[in-house]
């Protein structure tokens, strides 16, 4: 490690398991302090001259929906032992689940499985959910063109005294290259929008045309429980926004020079 990354710190799960399957490395100038590790996560606290103390937990899931068990079980008590829950906490990597049939690109996964409920059951008691985003929704792939199969299986997860020291963070989930998992990059103070940026306006009028409102059913339609129902939604109403834009460009962009061509 020294040779890749000279007079950086590191740590590692070794002690949990013979293959060290993470690793912290970091800089001299940032103070990290490892709390707990066991064979599936690490978790530390994270001391930073220009940014405030934070707390992050590193997550290498087992395959076996038995084995993650377990670690949502080791979650939810370092959550409560360190109380986690007034402390800025950020818990990222690979959970080997899924939210919601969305997050697979098979269309015959149609179905909440029992694992998958009880990640979201997770999820919901320790009160984190997903940082925003930029990037690919699937963020790992099984690199086989005869079959291809993508799930989103990597995650930035927050709490709500994270948003309130860093409200600006952003998770940016970056192409996989030679890996079958795509890098994430977190920015605690992404810069926001320039003066210029047109934001989405939503206009009255569109309200008018027929195909309006099977649009906006279709983004609204929500099965399952709360936790899966507001994910779909947020990935309809992606889609939606670019629906409405084409609707309005279609058949409304510069409505006055069409009425005075009519006339």
């Amino acid at each position: 490690m020294n040779s890749l990354c000279p007079n950086w710190s590191y740590a590692s799960n070794h002690l949990s398991d013979p293959d060290g399957r993470i690793i912290f490395v970091w800089k001299p100038h940032i103070n990290v302090t490892i709390i707990h590790q066991s064979r599936q996560y690490m978790t530390c606290r994270v001391d930073n001259l220009t940014a405030d103390t934070l707390f992050f937990t590193a997550v290498y899931a087992a395959n076996t929906a038995e084995e993650r068990n377990d670690m949502w079980i080791e979650l939810l008590d370092i959550q409560s032992s360190l109380s986690l829950v007034d402390q800025s906490w950020i818990v990222g990597g690979d959970f080997n689940e899924i939210t919601h049939p969305a997050e697979h690109s098979d269309p015959s996964v149609s179905t909440i499985t029992p694992s998958m409920s009880v990640f979201n059951s997770c999820l919901s008691q320790l009160e984190i959910r997903d940082l925003r985003y930029h990037g690919a929704i699937f963020t790992w792939s099984n690199k086989c063109p005869e079959d291809p199969i993508a799930k989103k299986l990597d995650r930035a997860l927050i709490n709500e005294a994270w948003l309130d020291s860093f409200p600006r963070s952003l998770a940016q989930f970056l192409a996989p290259d030679i890996s079958d998992h795509t890098p994430c990059c977190i920015t605690l103070d992404f810069p926001l929008p320039l003066a210029d940026t047109k934001p989405f306006k939503f206009f009255n009028y569109l309200t008018a045309h027929p195909d309006f409102l099977s649009m906006v059913a279709e983004a609204l339609i929500c099965t399952e429980n709360e936790i899966h129902s507001l994910y779909l939604l947020s990935v309809k109403l992606k889609e939606l926004k670019g629906e409405l834009k084409r609707l309005n460009k279609e058949n409304f962009s510069k409505i006055q020079k069409k009425q005075k061509k009519r006339s």
